[in-house]
């Protein structure tokens, strides 16, 4: 599935948290801009890479007036083991039949050790205060996403 496009209003959601509490896309809109991050599983070792670079980086997405949803098709209990094992300060989110994965373009064909299978194509999403879509990464690496992440916010003048 394609993903959605730059300038329209984010495809809407509500999933259930770490915590078992639903959040939805539109709580965020006229306050604050949204990363919403697509992960393939929690606990696995450049899912939580990429979690404690986040995590670490807390502060510097907080001047730019941003949050982070990253959106996984876990349990909410893993989801919790997960935000517990990591220190993770922000909110994870469980899709697990993926269809809000499907929504952004972020479930597709996959590949690894030779096989190839349905899956979670790991990729960012950028929405700004008013609800749309400012801009889409899904090619870099786990180590440097947060850095790629905030050179983007800064691009974007988001703040």
């Amino acid at each position: 599935m394609a993903h959605p496009k730059i300038g329209n209003a984010a495809p809407a959601f509500v999933l259930l948290d770490q915590e078992d509490n639903k959040v939805s896309l539109k709580d965020f809109r006229g306050d604050k801009h949204v990363v919403v991050y697509f992960y393939p599983k929690a606990m696995t070792p450049g899912c939580t890479v990429q979690a404690c670079a986040l995590r670490d980086h807390a502060k510097e997405l907080a001047k730019r007036n941003t949050v982070v949803l990253g959106i996984s098709p876990d349990a909410t209990k893993r989801l919790a083991k997960f935000a517990e094992r990591d220190g993770l300060n922000f909110t994870l989110l469980s899709d697990e039949d993926h269809a809000i994965a499907d929504k952004y373009g972020a479930w597709g064909p996959k590949k690894f050790m030779g096989k190839e299978f349905d899956g979670i194509l790991r990729s960012t999403f950028i929405v700004d205060k008013e609800g749309r879509l400012r801009a889409i990464m899904d090619s870099f690496k786990t180590k440097t996403h947060h850095e790629d992440l905030l050179a983007k916010l800064d691009e974007l003048g988001l703040h």
